[in-house]
């Protein structure tokens, strides 16, 4: 299960999508091709309209007709798996008009349905599609150039990166997505996470599946799994997001949930929050032990599990008098679940301890 992330006081700096780094360096190697001047710096403009400025490398004509760019992606403080990760475009001129894209090496190809490109296209999302449309097509009318461009999109050593993404359970294979809907990430808005987990649920709904299983980590989804005998496509990796998941369920019917987490982010969800982050949400001790004593412990156990430094410490008190706190928080927890979602479900909810093993459940 993964660990809670401590908040950061500071202010956090913003970078940019694959996207836009992909726009960049497509505008580059087009450039090149027409004017036949390298440029190390490009202006593009974003979704909303915003003017950014990129350092490009690598700028070269491969052959002619075609030619390459370069550029390193810069996340900012959010935690992408891509920050730092060289994106590059190659671009050939064409006879016929319009842009055409193609999968270069890093980049994955969509290989099922569910998701917003159709299946054996490359995993480039339509606004990064439209944000490269719109720049290079911009430049052919600088330069009067009656023709079309072929837009190879890469990223160096992409296929390894995507093994720490959710790619493979949504069927791009081969390497990462070029992802964005603004071209700027924001540090821990998480938007990009949040979008991953609808594909995941949009996948799973297109492929037949009417159970599917919320999961807080890679412990918790292996208990649940196993519990349930769900392959990969049916396992939702919410991570803190289970707000994410139970609204999506609004507009994507399903037949089962089941949330699997750690015992204290399913306290927090019991408690009524759906984002299960730290920054957003607290364990909140006075709450165990007011379920403690509803369950009937005795005055010594309850003060203990007030006072106690972790959720799983607290489970360790009221096991002393085999109290079903456990049991008691999946309860509370599915109650809220249902709240959220509001739409005819059949909900369970698995509380486990950092070893992964159960310490209470409730089930539909």
């Amino acid at each position: 299960m993964r660990d809670e992330t401590q908040e950061k006081p500071k202010k956090l700096r913003s970078g940019y999508t694959t996207g836009a780094c992909a726009t960049a360096t497509s505008f580059a190697a087009a450039h090149l091709l027409l004017s036949k001047h390298t440029l190390e710096h490009v202006t593009i403009q974003l979704p909303r309209g915003e003017n950014v400025v990129f350092r490009v490398d690598d700028i070269e004509i491969l052959h002619p007709g075609r030619a390459t760019a370069s550029t390193i992606k810069d996340a900012g403080d959010d935690p992408d798996a891509t920050h730092g990760a060289t994106v590059f475009a190659e671009v050939e001129l064409s006879s016929s008009m319009g842009v055409r894209f193609h999968a270069g090496a890093g980049v994955g190809t969509v290989t099922r349905v569910g998701l917003s490109i159709p299946v054996g296209e490359p995993a480039i999302n339509p606004v990064p599609r439209q944000m490269i449309g719109e720049h290079l097509e911009r430049l052919a009318l600088e330069h009067s150039y009656p023709g079309g461009f072929e837009v190879h999109i890469g990223i160096v050593n992409g296929e390894e990166i995507a093994k720490k993404t959710m790619n493979g359970r949504l069927g791009i294979l081969g390497g990462l997505s070029i992802l964005g809907t603004t071209g700027i990430v924001r540090p821990y808005s998480c938007a990009a996470y949040i979008a991953s987990i609808h594909q995941g649920i949009d996948v799973a709904h297109a492929g037949g599946f009417t159970h599917i299983a919320a999961c807080t980590g890679s412990t918790s989804e292996k208990y649940v799994s196993d519990l349930c005998s769900l392959p990969d496509t049916a396992l939702i990796e919410m991570g803190d997001f289970a707000g994410a998941v139970l609204k999506h369920l609004r507009k994507v019917p399903m037949e089962r949930l089941s949330i699997c987490g750690g015992f204290g982010k399913m306290s927090k969800l019991a408690a009524g929050h759906t984002s299960l982050h730290s920054k957003d949400s607290s364990i909140n001790f006075e709450q165990l032990a007011e379920w403690t004593t509803e369950l009937g412990a005795d005055v010594d156990i309850v003060q203990q599990v007030r006072v106690a430094n972790t959720s799983i410490e607290a489970l360790e008190i009221v096991s002393r008098q085999q109290i079903p706190l456990g049991d008691h928080v999946a309860k509370l927890a599915k109650q809220q679940a249902a709240k959220v979602v509001r739409v005819p479900i059949k909900i369970d909810v698995y509380c486990i301890d950092r070893k992964g093993e159960p310490v209470g459940s409730c089930s539909s």
